[in-house]
């Protein structure tokens, strides 16, 4: 019977020290696989945040650069008034334009006309036939 006894015993001691272990293993090494995968998103994150910065460094140098040529033409544009306009009014039409803060170009809505009569049908024709435009042209009358 100490025979079968230790038969038995044995291995289940065996699978008890096996979980055990296994268990002490697992729950270490949980923490590590969690730690790098916040530790990725971390980096991640990181470089996200950087991208975004130079991103936003980048336009507002591009935009520095587009105010620094928009006042270079502004100021081309008001020199070419200057020396090429032929009087005093026209120079100061030119600069009043060039200056002004209303929208560049501010025309005049053009007004439909009040009374609209419709095309007028000039094709060839007898009298008694309809024209190209009357409703009716093309269909045979019934008999």
């Amino acid at each position: 019977m100490e025979q079968t006894l230790a038969t038995w015993l044995l291995p289940i001691v065996g699978v008890i020290v096996g979980i055990a272990i296994g268990f002490l293993v697992a729950r270490n090494s949980a923490p590590n696989r969690t730690q790098r995968q916040v530790d990725d998103l971390q980096e991640r994150f990181d470089t996200y945040q950087s991208e975004v910065v130079t991103h936003f460094n980048t336009t507002a140098s591009l935009l520095r650069k587009l105010t620094n040529s928009y006042q270079d033409i502004q100021d081309h544009l008001s020199e070419g008034a200057d020396k090429l306009a032929l009087d005093e009014q026209t120079r100061q039409r030119l600069l009043a334009a060039l200056h002004s803060e209303e929208s560049p170009s501010h025309r005049e809505r053009l007004s439909s006309p009040a009374f609209t009569e419709p095309p007028k049908d000039y094709a060839p024709k007898s009298d008694d036939t309809p024209g190209t435009l009357h409703e009716n042209f093309g269909l045979k009358s019934r008999p």
